[in-house]
């Protein structure tokens, strides 16, 4: 196990490099010069060739690349361009708004998601089934935006039951910081006002985003749970009088579990990202509108940070998949 660990950790810092350089030379060879818009267009020209001097824009792309990395093998992910401001501390107060959302969004994907696939699995081509299909064909279908403004018309607009945006109203103050997440941190200091208040704000969000992934995960969950209930074991015990749960969640499910965690590792990691839509959708403070407004300014540290956090939860993710594995079904060695 422990070489296990080492390899993913040696393959993590190849894929971490690899997605530094190719991010990097991307964004600093399309069109556009963050100096010019730093300093405006009616400066002149020695002020726009110091700006560019101080930013380092006026040397060689490699040697930005190696004076960048070298930056951040010290733990400095660079200025930003925009905001002035350290790209770590933006990253740290940014960060927990997307890690709330994305959390809450994936624990409402699989509370819900493998139920509805287990259910459409054992009662297939009964209306049950018929109406996973048709839930999971909406979910995958509808885009994140294209949902996430229905759900603001309908539950802000028409019902008013819901905020449409924020974490907080402006009447309620946030909580006392010590995780950044607001719900953790609220319970910590005992703040209710704020926790209720961030909760009612989190559920449109959260179910917007957990819209699609839920698809998927009834899908593969479904899926799995056919193939291993035609299995010969299941047969055999279904013969020695096992049934209901005990049969569909020690037997069966766990054994469909395995291929559904890889879907469900991967989903988080997309939460993660696609959650730059619905940030922004609803004028959620996390990382993805924080990115949204640097690529507008052309803020190349900013947006190296945003896509090296994203990376490492990627192949973070992908570890603890492969590590879950081991912990599923021992038997499985490489």
């Amino acid at each position: 196990m422990k070489q296990i660990i080492l390899k993913r950790l040696a393959m993590l810092v190849l894929v971490l490099l690899g997605v530094t350089m190719i991010t990097f030379f991307l964004s600093h060879v399309i069109p556009g010069d963050p100096a010019r818009m730093m300093v405006g267009q009616r400066a002149s020209e020695e002020t726009l060739q110091e700006v560019r001097r101080q930013l380092g824009l006026d040397q060689p792309v490699w040697v930005q690349y190696l004076t960048y990395m070298k930056g951040l093998f010290a733990g400095d992910f660079g200025t930003s361009i925009r905001t002035q401001q350290p790209v770590v501390d933006d990253l740290i107060t940014f960060f927990p708004a997307t890690i709330e959302l994305a959390i809450t969004a994936f624990v409402i994907a699989i509370i819900i998601g493998v139920p509805l696939g287990v259910l459409a699995a054992v009662k297939k081509d009964t209306s049950w089934d018929h109406i996973s299909r048709f839930f999971s064909i909406a979910g995958i279908s509808t885009p994140v935006f294209w949902s996430g403004l229905v759900g603001i018309l309908i539950f802000y607009k028409f019902l008013g039951a819901l905020p449409s945006s924020g974490r907080l109203d402006l009447t309620v103050p946030a909580p006392t910081r010590i995780t950044g997440l607001y719900l953790v941190d609220s319970l910590f200091t005992g703040n209710w006002a704020a926790f209720t208040n961030s909760l009612w704000h989190l559920i449109l969000p959260a179910i917007t985003l957990a819209f699609a992934q839920l698809a998927v995960v009834t899908r593969q969950v479904r899926s799995s749970m056919l193939e291993v209930l035609g299995q010969e074991y299941i047969r055999t015990a279904l013969a020695n009088g096992i049934h209901g749960p005990v049969l569909l969640i020690r037997y069966a499910l766990r054994n469909a579990l395995i291929p559904t965690i890889t879907v469900v590792g991967l989903s988080f990691g997309s939460l993660l990202g696609g959650a730059v839509v619905t940030e922004t959708i609803f004028s959620w403070p996390g990382m993805g509108k924080y990115v949204v407004d640097s690529i507008a300014f052309l803020d190349f540290p900013a947006i190296m940070g945003f896509t090296f956090v994203i990376s490492f939860g990627y192949v973070l993710i992908n570890l603890l998949v492969d590590l879950t594995y081991y912990v599923l079904d021992p038997q499985i060695k490489e």
